[in-house]
């Protein structure tokens, strides 16, 4: 996997973290049960994503400028 790969894969992660969140504080209020385990979730995609862009950041970036 090159850096462009890493970055894109770190880059859907955050989105899916993001989204987990937002249903965490969504059921935060009216459905309890469920707030530990969305937030747990976005969490594991929030290190999936910081794993990603720490990986990226060790490899040559591989573009070029035209």
């Amino acid at each position: 996997m090159d850096r462009t790969q890493h970055l894109a894969l770190a880059t859907e992660a955050v989105t899916h973290a993001e989204h987990l969140a937002g249903a965490a504080d969504r059921h935060a209020y009216n459905q309890r049960e469920k707030t530990p385990a969305l937030a747990a979730a976005s969490a594991a995609w929030a290190d999936i994503a910081r794993t990603h862009a720490a990986i990226a950041a060790l490899l040559p970036d591989t573009t070029t400028e035209d």
